[in-house]
């Protein structure tokens, strides 16, 4: 197999993209709001929370949870997900790291 775009650029670089990815809806954004809110919560209180289906919340949900953002764990018949607080902590710090706050522009 040949080289993929990827392999140009740094693990760092790569890590970035993939958690900004993961974070690039607005949709996602409420539901990490929300989490951090809450501390934790079963996927029908985010339903109550956002003006959203049910199986659009489900598929953010998917898409954070795939980023290693948020982590669920099943409780009889529903799923209670919460933050995956190393990887939020490095959310913050590889965005810190991207885009600095001291730098002074027009």
């Amino acid at each position: 197999m040949g080289i993929t775009k990827t392999d140009l650029f740094t693990e760092n670089q790569n890590e970035v993209a993939m958690l900004a990815k993961a974070i690039a809806h607005p949709a996602r954004v409420a539901i990490i709001e929300y989490l951090l809110k809450v501390n934790a919560c079963i996927c029908n209180d985010i339903v109550n929370e956002l003006p959203l289906a049910q199986p659009t919340i489900s598929q953010h949900l998917k898409e954070l949870k795939n980023a290693g953002i948020i982590k669920g764990n099943i409780e009889g018949n529903a799923i209670c997900y919460c933050i995956n607080e190393p990887v939020f902590s490095k959310i913050q710090g590889l965005f810190g790291a991207v885009l600095p706050t001291n730098n002074k522009c027009c």
